[in-house]
This record gives C-alpha cells, sequence and structure tokens, in this order.
C-alpha cells in the first residue's frame, strides 16, 4: 500500500509551532507524506511575530503547480496566504482539481500579529473559501468572515450554519476562544449534520500552532482515507492531545516560559478508539 500524500500551502515558521513545520510533523504522525508550497518566511515565536516576507507569488504558484503534476496528493490544506495576489495564484490552480482542500483562513497570529494584508480578506470570501472542502475558523476569524460578533455558544451554533451555507462547504468551528468556561467545543457541520467535540479547558499560557495542527490533522486523515465525520473526530482527538502534552522551554535571555504543542505523538495511540 502506498502511502498517502497531503500538500501544506502555508508560511515558513522560524519556531516551528505553526505553519508548514506544525503541518509536516503533524502529518509524519498520522503516517503520511508531507508536501509543503511556501508562502511566506516568518521570523517569529509563540511570543513575537518579528518579520515576514513573503514569497513571490509567481513562485508560489509554480511550487504548487509542479507538485501537483508531480505527486498523487489526497488532500490539500491552505494556512497563512498573506495577500490577494498570493491567494489568487492558489485558486488558479486549485479551481481545477478535485482534491479534497481544508482552508484554514489565517488571519491573527495568537501574538494578535496581523498575518495577511487588509486588502486579502474579499478575495478569502471570494475566491478561496468556495473552493474548499472544509473550512476551519476560530471563533474571532468567525465573525472577520461572518462580519458579525461570535462571542457567545449561541453565536457559535449560528455561525456554523451561516459559514457553512454562505461558502456551500463543510465547516468546522473551533471554540477554544470561549472565555471562563471549563470546558470548550468545536462545532463541526457536514453535510448538514452538525457534529459536536467536546473537551476541557486546558490553562496554557501559549497555544501557538492549535489551529494549524487542527487543519493538517484533518488533511491527513482524509488523505488517509477517512470520511470527513471520522476525520473530524481523529482530528479533534489529535490536537487535544497536543495540546496536553505541550512541552515548555525558558529563553535564556529573557527567562519566560515558551510553549509548544507536542506535534510529534504517536498518533495510532491516540486515534483508533
Amino acid at each position: 500500500m502506498q502511502t498517502p500524500i497531503a500538500l501544506t500551502i502555508a508560511g515558513s515558521d522560524s519556531s516551528a509551532g505553526a505553519g508548514l513545520q506544525a503541518d509536516l510533523k503533524t502529518f509524519s504522525s498520522f503516517g503520511v507524506f508531507g508536501v509543503t508550497a511556501v508562502t511566506c518566511v516568518v521570523s517569529e515565536t509563540p511570543l513575537k511575530v518579528s518579520q515576514v516576507h513573503p514569497v513571490p507569488p509567481n513562485v508560489l504558484q509554480d511550487q504548487v503547480r509542479l507538485l501537483l503534476e508531480s505527486y498523487p496528493i489526497g488532500a490539500i490544506k491552505t494556512g497563512m496566504l498573506y495577500s490577494k495576489a498570493h491567494i489568487k495564484a492558489v485558486c488558479e490552480l486549485l479551481a481545477d482539481t478535485n482534491i479534497p482542500l481544508i482552508v484554514d483562513p489565517v488571519m491573527v497570529a495568537s501574538t494578535g500579529d496581523l498575518l495577511m494584508r487588509e486588502d486579502a480578506l474579499d478575495t478569502i470570501r471570494e475566491s478561496l473559501l468556495p473552493l474548499a472542502t472544509i473550512i476551519t475558523p476560530n471563533l474571532p476569524e468567525a465573525g472577520i468572515l461572518l462580519r458579525k460578533s461570535v462571542i457567545t455558544k449561541e453565536d457559535q451554533e449560528a455561525a456554523v450554519d451561516e459559514l457553512s451555507s454562505t461558502f456551500g462547504a463543510s465547516t468546522y468551528l473551533k471554540g477554544g476562544h470561549f472565555e471562563n468556561t471549563k470546558t470548550h467545543r468545536d462545532l463541526f457541520k457536514e453535510n448538514g449534520k452538525l457534529h459536536v467535540f467536546e473537551h476541557e479547558h486546558l490553562e496554557l499560557p501559549q497555544t501557538h500552532g492549535t489551529g494549524c495542527t487542527l487543519s493538517a490533522a484533518l488533511a491527513a486523515a482524509i488523505s488517509s482515507g477517512l470520511d470527513l465525520p471520522n476525520a473530524g473526530k481523529k482530528a479533534h482527538l489529535f490536537t487535544q492531545q497536543a495540546l496536553r502534552e505541550s512541552e515548555s522551554w525558558n529563553s535564556p535571555t529573557s527567562g519566560e516560559a515558551i510553549f509548544h504543542l507536542s506535534q510529534t505523538q504517536q498518533v495510532h495511540a491516540v486515534i483508533e478508539n
């Protein structure tokens, strides 16, 4: 049996906690071979985004074109796309494929730093999201996409319905941004059916790369042949395990603790039940 292949189109994170590096670690944990198209080179840690250097859109497009021509890719995920030109470069190629597409609409880093140009939002709405098989926004991203607040559980329920119907895609709406709660829930609206995944609140100072890990896990599960409901369940379990097993190191200059998710867990022990 051939090893499944998944493609990630995203930014390079120098701290390796998010972006392409997080995706590749997640793919590997699922036994999936990962290929990459780099959109930006980002100097960052979970505490700071220092610089964002975008790859020229024609170079990004050539990476994607070459990979689509060369490999039997089973699923594609997009992360940080940065600009209108980058999104259009990707959409021109993805519009001609039938490969399942998971779109993580990355807009803002966990530090609060903007990870896309403001003129890119309409292009995401109009060109990218309608191509998606699954979109994976968090609550703030859902609010931006819908141009309304998504801050309560009732808002979350309405938003997952509206996002699914507006963009014609299954929607995995993450619930980790709710405050002052002992539990969180993710809602996955798939083919008109709502799946609810609940988990306990974990008190972590940084959760850098959570969205990348979840969307990469979805891509890995789908490329491995799982249907969407089971892929959603496996991705949720994997991400929660990665959060529970977070690691930390003290900065040699500031002494501040830097936390990273554990994306290199043995996935089969997590997802087979």
